[in-house]
Parts: C-alpha cells; sequence; structure tokens
C-alpha cells in the first residue's frame, strides 16, 4: 500500500472518529426506555394476577382459568407476526407502535372497569374482549420497539451508544416486570374494596394507568424521533416464495438440487438462498414449543400450586402471585453468574461445546422443575382435603350435642363423640340414594334422643346432617379448599336466638356477626380469634388458619353453659411455600441456557436479511408453547395434578433426545466479517439479552 494511500485511509479514520465524537445520544431514547418500562409494567403487572382473577371472581375452575390464561398468552406470542407485517408493510414502526398502544390502554381499561361491581358489566364477555384487545397490542408492538429504538442511531458511527441502548432497554423490560410482579400481587389482596377482601379492579387499573402513561411518553418524544417509511413485508416475501417452490415442486415434473429452486421463476436467486439457509434454522425450531410449554406454566399452574401452601414468613405473607418475581430477579443474578462462573465450567468438564449444547441442558434443567414441582404435589395431598368423585357420595354427621351418639349406617355401627363429627367419604351413589340410618344417644342428655329413617345422599355431594334438639337438618356442605381465607360455618344446637361474634384479638375488630340459626358457611381471613356468644367468650385466641374449612359445634349445656367445639373439614395449608424455590431456580436457569442462547444462535445463524423473520418465528414457538397446555388441559386425562406435573417433565425429556439428535447433525454457519453491510431493521441484539422480552 502506497504512502498516499495510507495517508487517505488515517485522514478517514479520523473523520469517523471525529463525527462519532460530535453525534449526540439521541434524546428520543430515553421516551423509547420509559414508554417500554411502562409497558412491561402493565403487561407482566395484569398477567401475574390473571389465573386468581379468572378462579376466583369469574367463576372458573383451575384448569379453566390455566386454559384462558395459556390462551391469551398464545395470542400475545401470535400477533407478533402481524404486528411485523403491519410495520413493514404498511404503517411504519412509530404508527403502528402507538395505534396498537391505543388498543391495549384499552383492554387495560376494560378489564379493570369489568372487575368492578359497581359498573356491573357483563364480568366474563368484557373479561374476554379486554384480553383479546391486550393480547392484539402487546403482541403486535413487541417486534417493533426494540427495532425502532434501533432506527434513532446512526451506524457506524454511534455503534457504542447503540449498545448502551439495548442495554438500558432490556434493564427496562425486566424492571418493569420485576416490580409489578411485587406490586400487583400486593394491591390485590391487601387493599379492600367494594366490599369485598381483595381489589382486583385497582391491581388491574394501576398497570392500565402505566400503560397509559406508556403512551404519553411515547407521543411526548415525537419531535426528536428518526423515523423510516416501511422497508416492506419480508415476512410476505419468504412465505410467498416458500408457498410458490412448495405448489411447484408438487406440480412439476423436474427435478431440482433443492425444492426451493423451484421458485426461480419469480424470484432472485438471493432470496432463495436466503431462505434456504433460513429453513436450516427453523427445523430445529420444531421441538423448541415444549419448553415454552413448561415455562409459561408459572403465571397459572405454579401460581395455583402456590395459593394451596403456607405463606406466612414471620409477620409477611408472600403472596402466591408474588412468586413469579423469583424468575426476573434470578435472570438479572443468573446472566453474569453463567457468563462468569457456569459456562466455562461446563466447559472446562466438556458438558457444552456448541451453543446448541446449552439449548439442551437448559430443557433438561427445565424437565427436572417439573419433576421437582411433581414431588411437591404429591406432598401438598394430604392438605387438599378428599374431593367427591362421580359415582360416589360423601356422609357427615355432625353431633350437636355434649354426649355420645350411635351411628348405625352402611352396615358400621359407630359412635359419634360429643360435638364432634362422623364421616364416611366413599359411599357408592348414582344420582339420589336412599340411605337407612339410626341415631341413638346413650347417656345423659342424650339418653332419650333417638333419630330413625331414610335419608337421600346425592351423588358428587358432601352430604351432611346436623343432629340438634330440634331433629336432624340435612344440608349440602361445602368442602373446597378455602382460596386465600378461611372458611367457616356455625352449627348451634340452642333453643333460643342468640348473637355469634367471631373478633379478631390482634386487631381488636370483630370480622363475623350472625344470628345462632345461621348455618350458612362465611369466609374469613386467617388469624387468632375469640368466638363470643351474647358477649360471653366460648372459644379464646384460637388459630384459624388459611385454607382451611372449618364447622364449630354449639351447644348450650343444662348448666346454661355455651360450649364450642371446632371440626377441621379440610386441612389448613401446612406445606410451606417457600418449598416453591428450587423449582422456580430451576426452571429460570434452564431458561438463560435455553432462552438467551437461542437467541443468539438464531441470529448468527440467520442470513442478513432474515434475522427479523427469525425472531418472529421464534416468538411464534412461544404461542404454540401455550397452545400444548392449552390441548393437555382440555383434555382432561389425568385425575391428578402431580401426574400432568410428571406428564410434561416425560415430554421435555423426549423433547430434548429428539432436539438432541436434530443438534448433532446441524452444521454451524461460519460468522461473517463484521464489515458486512447490514441494513439498519437488522440491527444485533446485544449480546447477552435478558429474557422479559420474550
Amino acid at each position: 500500500m502506497g504512502s498516499q494511500e495510507l495517508r487517505s485511509q488515517h485522514q478517514s479514520l479520523l473523520q469517523t472518529d471525529h463525527l462519532r465524537n460530535k453525534l449526540p445520544y439521541p434524546k428520543s431514547v430515553g421516551f423509547i426506555v420509559t414508554n417500554e418500562f411502562c409497558e412491561r409494567f402493565s403487561y407482566y403487572g395484569m398477567r401475574s394476577i390473571l389465573v386468581l382473577y379468572l378462579r376466583n371472581k369469574i367463576g372458573y375452575t383451575a384448569d379453566g382459568a390455566t386454559v384462558i390464561y395459556h390462551v391469551f398468552t398464545m395470542f400475545a406470542y401470535f400477533f407478533p407476526l402481524l404486528g411485523a407485517m403491519i410495520a413493514d408493510g404498511w404503517l411504519g414502526r412509530f404508527r403502528t407502535i402507538l395505534y396498537l398502544s391505543l388498543v391495549y390502554a384499552t383492554g387495560s381499561v376494560l378489564i379493570s372497569l369489568s372487575a368492578m361491581p359497581p359498573v356491573n358489566l357483563p364480568q366474563l364477555e368484557f373479561t374476554i374482549i379486554a384480553l383479546l384487545l391486550i393480547a392484539f397490542g402487546t403482541g403486535g408492538i413487541k417486534p417493533c420497539v426494540s427495532a425502532f429504538g434501533g432506527d434513532q442511531f446512526k451506524l457506524p458511527e454511534q455503534e457504542r451508544y447503540l449498545g448502551y441502548f439495548f442495554s438500558l432497554f432490556y434493564f427496562a423490560i425486566n424492571a418493569g416486570s420485576l416490580i409489578s410482579t411485587f406490586i400487583t400481587p400486593i394491591l390485590r389482596a391487601d387493599v379492600h374494596c367494594f366490599g369485598d377482601n381483595d381489589c382486583y379492579s385497582l391491581a388491574f387499573g394501576v398497570p392500565g394507568i402505566l400503560m397509559i402513561v406508556s403512551i404519553v411518553f411515547f407521543v411526548a418524544g415525537r419531535r426528536f424521533y428518526v423515523t423510516k417509511q416501511p422497508a416492506g413485508n419480508i415476512l410476505g416475501k419468504v412465505f410467498s416464495c416458500i408457498t410458490h417452490a412448495a405448489v411447484k415442486a408438487i406440480k412439476g415434473k423436474d427435478k431440482r438440487e433443492h425444492w426451493l429452486d423451484n421458485a426461480d421463476d419469480k424470484y432472485d436467486a438471493g432470496l432463495i438462498e436466503d431462505v434456504k439457509d433460513l429453513l436450516r434454522v427453523l427445523v430445529l425450531f420444531i421441538p423448541l414449543p415444549v419448553f415454552w410449554a413448561l415455562f409459561d406454566q408459572q403465571g397459572s399452574r405454579w401460581t395455583f400450586q402456590a395459593d394451596r401452601m403456607e405463606q406466612s414468613i414471620g409477620s409477611w405473607t408472600l403472596k402466591a402471585d408474588q412468586m413469579q418475581v423469583l424468575n426476573p430477579l434470578l435472570i438479572l443474578l443468573f446472566i453474569p453468574l453463567f457468563e462468569v462462573g457456569i459456562y466455562p465450567f461446563l466447559t472446562w468438564a466438556r458438558l457444552i461445546k456448541k451453543p446448541l449444547h446449552k439449548m439442551i441442558w437448559g430443557g433438561v434443567l427445565a424437565a427436572i422443575a417439573f419433576v421437582i414441582s411433581g414431588i411437591v404435589e404429591i406432598k401438598l395431598l394430604p392438605t387438599y382435603g378428599t374431593p367427591v368423585s362421580e359415582g360416589f357420595a360423601q356422609l357427615r354427621v355432625y353431633n350437636g350435642f355434649n354426649c355420645n351418639f350411635t351411628l348405625n349406617a352402611n352396615n358400621d355401627t359407630v359412635m359419634i363423640g360429643p360435638l364432634s363429627v362422623y364421616e364416611k367419604l366413599d359411599l357408592e351413589s348414582r344420582n339420589v340414594t336412599q340411605l337407612p340410618i339410626s341415631l341413638r344417644g346413650i347417656e345423659g342428655e342424650c339418653a332419650n334422643q333417638t333419630f330413625v329413617g331414610n335419608y337421600e345422599l346425592q351423588e358428587k355431594k358432601a352430604n351432611s346432617l346436623f343432629i340438634s334438639q330440634n331433629g336432624l337438618y340435612n344440608f349440602i356442605d361445602n368442602n373446597d379448599k378455602a382460596i386465600d381465607t378461611v372458611n367457616i360455618r356455625f352449627l348451634s344446637n340452642i333453643d333460643h336466638l342468640v348473637t355469634i361474634n367471631v373478633n379478631d384479638v390482634r386487631k381488636n375488630v370483630t370480622k363475623l356477626s350472625l344470628k345462632s340459626d345461621d348455618r350458612s358457611q362465611y369466609s374469613i381471613d386467617k388469624g387468632t380469634y375469640n368466638v363470643l356468644v351474647d358477649g360471653v367468650i366460648i372459644l379464646s385466641e384460637y388459630e384459624f388458619k388459611t385454607g382451611a374449612v372449618y364447622t364449630i359445634n354449639m351447644v348450650k349445656d343444662s348448666s346454661e353453659t355455651y360450649i364450642a367445639n371446632p371440626v377441621v373439614i379440610t386441612p389448613p395449608n401446612s406445606v410451606h411455600i417457600l418449598w416453591l424455590v428450587p423449582q422456580y431456580v430451576i426452571m429460570t436457569m434452564g431458561e438463560v441456557m435455553f432462552s438467551v442462547t437461542g437467541l443468539e444462535f438464531s441470529f448468527t445463524q440467520a442470513p442478513a436479511s432474515m434475522k427479523s423473520v427469525l425472531q418472529s418465528v421464534w416468538l411464534l414457538t412461544v404461542a404454540f408453547g401455550n397452545l400444548i397446555v392449552v390441548l393437555i388441559v382440555e383434555g382432561n386425562f389425568l385425575d391428578a395434578q402431580w401426574k400432568e406435573f410428571f406428564l410434561f417433565a416425560g415430554l421435555m425429556m423426549l423433547d430434548m433426545l429428539i432436539f438432541t439428535a436434530m443438534a448433532l447433525k446441524y452444521k454451524y454457519v461460519e460468522l461473517k466479517s463484521s464489515t458486512e453491510n447490514v441494513a439498519i431493521d437488522e440491527i444485533r441484539l446485544p449480546d447477552k439479552p435478558t429474557l422479559k422480552e420474550n
């Protein structure tokens, strides 16, 4: 190289450095990052409490709420395809983000309004509409926001600034997720509104307000933005090229070296070659949805699991939906830890050699997390009480006297102690069965008490009898596990009306007041209570525990003294919620190895013109993962939750065996020179992005 050329090159480099130092950091970035923080706060805050709202307020079963949750998540990860096509082929990124954010905010406001009893909207219908609007909004803007942020930088002069932006951008995503999944459950459970012991309308409303704030910030930065015209629908071109080639390959008789070569009559050779490279990577995406089927159950099945556990940590309560805060918190810790320590060790131990090896181990860790959750579920079974099965009926006979009764029923003779209960929970019954019953008092006040007759047993019901001075009172019990509260019923064997009060000892307030002839079931918060009859304490500082169902038998004996005995029908939550921490830790470790690596792998292995397409399809694997959950839950072929957890673990291991076979055959593409001319649309992600963008 001549001296003249060297001087010219040196001068060019000096000019580039001068321009790099002269260009200011784009002011628009602050508005975009703030917008992303508010939007992610809104999305994860709403989603963290969604399954509990669907079950506790809308009336879905746990299975029904799980299905709705995963259908919503599926749509949220399907709509990015549509959002990318709208932005690239029609509206451009700025208008796509703005318009779909308005749709998003409408859904957020609507779900909050539908949760307000005074508004009296059709709750189910408006909730479903709101979820569809939110899914369309969040999914549609997902592929646009980070790329729009990249549009604000002049490359290559501001390449270093671009890296700072992505670090800040992904920090905002995780910060929004972390804060909202901690705060929103507090608003749900600790604030009481509209006469309820919770406040879902506020818990949905705050994320809704944050979504509106995100739009305000986004619009406020409009005069600073660099906006680019739509660059063309690359997704549409890829789909059209594949379809055209496939149709010609089926109809044609000519044998081509590759079936995509059939599209060369309509598409240029460069596009066809890029699509070939794209499909090589997409084949590896086929097993990926199973991982997301497991991962996204943190917000559904694992939340329900946490809701059936003891949540007290000293004087503080860790709520079931707050457990999800572990995921973003652990991600922030694990990403640098894996890079600095774990990956070097695994490489030294020859457990990983290629990026796909990390994904395999990530899938195995997800399977292990579900094995642990299955074991925890088995430990929880004794605390669930006894469900009523098809073809059977339950019978409980409550003794309202302070003396013994003999019961003859179903060829059994048993003694029912003072103020206690007899339970037979597996009586065969079809529709309605007549059961002969004989009850005889054998001492004291009970000596002259005799009850003989037939009693109707209803199939799949908790049939109950109460022995009182006025005869047998029959009712259908509700022994379902109490959710976040305590269920309590009083059965009073008193010949005149008295007032029963349940007073919170710590707060010195009356939580429940009723008449002695009221035998309904009520819900109260867990805690230590005094039970009083006409101002006299008959049950002192009794601890009612979360999840339990109590029936309190009461009688006034011959000495005019009131006596009460609490009978536990359904056990309280006794397995502590912190036993869930291991499965969250292992699942998050799996997420770091699987998802971060998958994003990096798909980006580096895709041709330059196809990187945005590949990112959209990556999000689509999340949608299909949630569809797998819906299909398994709707299939309803397992009769226990622990079996379902083990099924998912087995599916994940089988899936990773298939993925391992595919990974061993994959030939990696060598990375191209850093001087490759890449369009602004294809700005690379930071080396190690965090995962909440998924």
